[in-house]
């Protein structure tokens, strides 16, 4: 059994790692909040651009529209869009989609090319030996569309480039404070068909008018302009989305920390007392035999 001195210095080092975690719980509960509320806010304008983008889409003719619409039948190269975080202490939240990403995309029929978002998905690509052509880390931790578009706008020349026949984007979507899905969307040609070309299948709901629209200057026009500014929103919706995941998952795993090391603080106590009870009664012992044997030499 240890001393009390040394019990009584664990109990100290526990209690100082439950201050550092429950700070980081009121932390990560803040930014939370801030990050839920700038995620809906981009909600509405996704929306009323995915249903521009559709009624567009859906006229005779898309291939030939725009080429980011265009679809190839003979993928040789996908490049691969990973959002994580650039901080650790976040639960499972960084292992679940790396672990997504590697069940997606470890064996892959054709050479995959990782554009990775966050220190931690560049570091854990690197060690299992995945090519990574891109690497955007410390980000601001409120970020812009503007911090977020050059992102974009890399996804969309390695497309059109032909260096990247489809585009993928990996990131974390925001259920609930308790649950945060790995989600894969193709980002690149863009998907009308369904919703999988949505970064939230929210944003589908209700239907569209089947009226025919005119568009000024053109159509033509519109889509060389909103198809590349809606593919770098999508990107930056995925990462408010994993934004607020990772701020959820960690206060999450924070508050487990402080309430585990408070548990353990406790049983550090009791085992404390313990030694100090055995200590006194040791001394106690100690004195009564030292009492006895003086009174028998007398």
């Amino acid at each position: 059994m240890a001393n009390a001195r040394e019990v009584k210095k664990r109990i100290r080092s526990v209690k100082n790692i439950a201050q550092v975690t429950r700070a980081l719980q009121a932390v990560s509960a803040s930014r939370v909040r801030k990050a839920m509320d700038r995620m809906f806010h981009t909600r509405p304008y996704a929306n009323k651009a995915w249903n521009v983008l559709t009624h567009i889409a859906k006229q005779p003719g898309r291939e030939s529209l725009h080429p980011l619409l265009t679809k190839r039948d003979n993928v040789k190269s996908v490049v691969v869009l990973l959002i994580t975080s650039d901080r650790g202490l976040a639960g499972p939240y960084n292992t679940n989609i790396m672990r997504f990403a590697l069940e997606k995309f470890g064996k892959y029929p054709v050479p995959v090319r990782f554009i990775s978002i966050g220190r931690k998905g560049t570091e854990l690509l690197l060690r299992r030996g995945q090519e990574v052509m891109a690497d955007f880390s410390g980000l601001p931790a409120e970020p812009s569309f503007a911090d977020t578009s050059a992102i974009g706008r890399m996804a969309v020349e390695e497309f059109l480039s032909g260096k990247a026949d489809e585009v993928y984007l990996l990131y974390t979507d925001f259920v609930s404070m308790v649950k945060q899905d790995p989600t894969m969307k193709k980002l690149l040609p863009l998907e009308f068909d369904t919703s999988a070309g949505l970064v939230q299948s929210e944003y589908a709901t209700g239907g569209l008018s089947s009226g025919v629209y005119e568009y000024e200057p053109g159509e033509r026009e519109i889509l060389d302009e909103i198809v590349p500014r809606f593919t770098g929103l999508q990107v930056f919706q995925a990462m408010l989305e994993s934004l607020a995941s990772e701020h959820a998952a960690r206060m999450v795993a924070m508050r487990n920390a402080t309430e585990n090391a408070t548990d353990l603080a406790g049983i550090l106590q009791l085992e404390y007392n313990k030694v100090r009870q055995q200590a006194i009664t040791n001394e106690i012992l100690d004195i009564v035999g030292g009492a006895e044997a003086l009174a028998q030499s007398k």
